[in-house]
């Protein structure tokens, strides 16, 4: 297990000042209520009028209908009730909705009503969830254990973590329900939790920063503290967990460098070796006004993240950007040399950052295919700056072959990472680099020709297969990409040219 010092980081963020809390944890205080601006106590159930808050599709009213006719009452839950109230003016249908039910005991009681409307995954059924998929939507259902009354509505709320996720609505009655002020800290931007059940999940600081990267809420004092308390329950997560948290931050995050300054507040930082490695790396004040490493790659993974926003790039391909941003200089603190005249360099440090960054991204749960895309981003981010002026056809042929060895990257993936490094180096930051790269692949052909020189080539002129084909046809690409032919005739040209002799 990780152990840690006892002693908090001092990087911090100013936060407004929080409710107060009783001593077993619990907030006490009061609260308005945004919706219907009612004072109300924190801990008392308070509904009010929200008719149309959720919209809600027809695959959702089947499904509300299902759970009812099974006896339960179901509430909208979190997210879905949460981002409903954070858009009312700009109103976003949700992708997917969570579902808690009250009036029933277990699971088994909804399955076969559920069943009859929708596909019920039971893969969350060890936490106490059936994943329900319908009209394109998935549900996330539990059971409260409680009784449709305030009382039972106050001790399942109670259990959530976050009061912004501590909000439902009622379908039956259009109303909110706001035990914990969820409303009021969503309002003024704060995230904080519930009370003492929030250790119950180990999951649940991740999933703060998560939330922190995503809507740039400030976080609690109180909240800080909890986590911190939490930090040597890492190792009890499975890594499948842990990677739907990193995921959710870099395809749907924008403050990235918020949330690694909420995991240094906590501790959590030092679970991701690569990331705390560049706390305090010193950089090159020229080239890195910004300040140390850690600095740099947070503000790097900022400006991918609010591109790829802008440009509404799909998942996969977001996930790239930021997650390449963030870790593209992960490599600095293993060779960065400080002269005696005070200049700092770096020399290497992306092709030593290649398996650091994958290490990072195995020990998260990424998948096979995303750690070799991203390492070869960290692999190649440099290698725009040993080119002086336009860059030349061969020396983007290459680099376009290259990236696409390391499962299909695109010159686009590379260009969203150059460019976010350079941007990320605060307000002193240049443009873009990586246009006349892109230009002239896309000229060149955005894929790599494949050889022009073949076996069927090398049969045909008396050579026999075997191992020596693999070396002639590696060393005809390189010739092609130099741009020595650009056709077959010239591609057997090249080779009799080699005067390579025959093997009996």
């Amino acid at each position: 297990m990780t152990t840690h010092s006892d002693e908090r980081p001092t990087r911090s963020v100013s936060r407004p000042v929080e409710p107060t809390r009783s001593p077993s944890g619990v907030l006490i205080g009061s609260a308005t209520c945004p919706n219907c601006a009612t004072d109300r106590q924190r801990g008392d159930v308070h509904r009010c009028a929200a008719p149309d808050l959720v919209a809600l599709p027809a695959a959702a009213v089947k499904l509300l209908d299902a759970v009812r006719s099974a006896g339960g009452y179901p509430l909208i839950v979190g997210g879905a009730v949460r981002d409903a109230l954070a858009t009312r003016s700009t109103p976003v249908a949700p992708k997917d909705i969570d579902i808690e039910v009250f009036g029933v005991d277990t699971l088994d009681q909804l399955r076969p009503h559920l069943a009859a409307v929708a596909r019920v995954d039971d893969a969350g059924a060890s936490f106490g969830i059936l994943v329900a998929t319908a009209g394109g939507l998935d549900f996330d259902i539990s059971v409260a254990g409680e009784q449709p009354t305030p009382a039972g509505e106050a001790a399942a709320f109670a259990r959530r973590d976050f009061t912004v996720n501590a909000l439902g609505w009622d379908p039956s009655t259009s109303e909110l329900i706001d035990v914990w002020g969820g409303a009021t800290d969503l309002d003024h931007g704060i995230l904080q939790h519930v009370g003492p059940s929030f250790p119950d999940d180990a999951l649940r600081p991740l999933r703060a920063a998560q939330f922190v990267a995503r809507f740039g809420w400030m976080v609690a004092d109180e909240t800080i503290n909890a986590c911190w308390k939490m930090r040597d329950l890492y190792d009890t997560l499975p890594s499948s967990r842990v990677w739907g948290e990193w995921k959710k931050l870099a395809t749907r995050g924008i403050y990235i460098s918020r949330a690694l300054t909420m995991l240094e507040q906590t501790g959590w930082l030092d679970h991701f070796p690569a990331l705390a490695a560049t706390r305090d790396a010193e950089q090159d004040p020229t080239w890195h006004p910004e300040g140390d490493v850690l600095t740099h790659l947070g503000l790097s993974a900022d400006v991918a993240a609010a591109a790829a926003a802008a440009d509404q790039l799909p998942a996969e391909q977001r996930l790239l950007a930021v997650l390449g941003a963030l870790v593209h200089d992960v490599g600095k603190p293993f060779v960065t040399t400080t002269h005696d005249n005070g200049r700092v360099t770096s020399h290497g440090h992306e092709s030593v950052g290649d398996p650091v960054a994958q290490d990072f991204l195995t020990g998260i749960g990424s998948p096979h295919v995303t750690r070799d895309r991203i390492g070869g981003l960290v692999a190649e981010h440099m290698c725009h700056v040993s080119t002086i002026g336009k860059p030349t056809k061969s020396a983007v042929r290459r680099l376009v072959r290259r990236l696409d060895e390391r499962s299909g990257l695109t010159i686009h993936d590379w260009a969203r990472v150059v460019d976010a490094d350079v941007a990320g180096r605060g307000p002193s930051a240049s443009g873009p680099v990586s246009g006349p790269w892109v230009e002239l692949a896309t000229e060149v052909g955005p894929k790599p020709r494949k050889s022009l020189l073949t076996g069927h080539h090398l049969m045909s002129l008396g050579y026999k297969p075997g191992p020596a084909f693999k070396d002639i046809i590696k060393a005809a690409v390189d010739a092609q990409d130099n741009g020595e032919f650009d056709d077959e005739a010239g591609a057997i040209a090249w080779f009799v040219a080699q005067e390579v002799p025959h093997v009996s």
